[in-house]
């Protein structure tokens, strides 16, 4: 079952180290003349939803927003991929990581020690996205085990309409820790069906974000 991870001290030090190798990544990007794009903890780090299951290693969730697009189609989903991962690998290769995987619905990093005293792993899961205002896209390959018959997507996630509104107002009427116990409680539904790859967090964390606000009726 997922908690919370309570440690903040160790947070702060993961989240520093993590988010150090995707900032690289979004430089290299943005430096170059493809597409721009911004990075984004998912839940916005901030507001304390980094989650372990049981003591497994810590997988750090980052989307990261493609908001401008130059050089490629945006439907070309199979040449964005390939391309945020070689980026990728030359920020990771940069501190002094192994090249990350492609995943299905994400970029995944390698587990590793980030500090001496503490042997918990950590790794890297960075899916990317776009949003278009309403609602947010997840870029999905779709492993068949050829890889001339995969395919290569965006996958529609639940409704992000006003998702930041809704978050500082929450906040300010002190119902941000009822957002926390449903995202968690979303979290575990899904991983006890069996199902968390298709609900990854940062859908868990707008529909809790919509379910407390539509039950207030804000």
């Amino acid at each position: 079952m997922y908690h919370f991870i309570e440690d903040k001290k160790y947070l702060r030090i993961i989240r520093r180290e993590c988010s150090d190798a995707v900032n690289r990544l979004v430089t290299l990007i943005n430096n170059d003349s493809v597409m721009k794009v911004e990075m984004h903890i998912v839940g916005s780090g901030a507001k304390n939803l980094e989650t372990q299951n049981e003591n497994e290693p810590i997988d750090l969730d980052y989307n990261l927003n493609i908001i401008g697009i130059y050089e490629v189609d945006i439907n070309d989903c199979k040449s964005i991929k390939e391309y945020v991962r070689m980026q990728f690998n030359k920020a990771l290769k940069s501190k002094g990581w192994k090249d990350c995987q492609d995943s299905t619905s994400a970029l995944t990093t390698e587990k590793r020690h980030i500090t001496e005293d503490n042997k918990t792993l950590v790794s890297i899961d960075l899916a990317i996205v776009v949003d278009d205002g309403n609602r947010w896209y997840r870029l999905i390959h779709d492993k068949t085990g050829f890889v001339q018959k995969d395919r290569w997507f965006w996958n529609e996630g639940p409704s992000s309409y006003y998702l930041f509104e809704r978050v500082n107002l929450l906040k300010e009427t002190n119902l941000w820790e009822e957002v926390r116990e449903v995202y968690l409680n979303k979290k575990n539904f899904y991983l006890s069906k069996g199902t968390s790859n298709e609900h990854p967090s940062f859908n868990c964390y707008i529909e809790a974000v919509n379910e407390v606000y539509n039950k207030y009726k804000h």
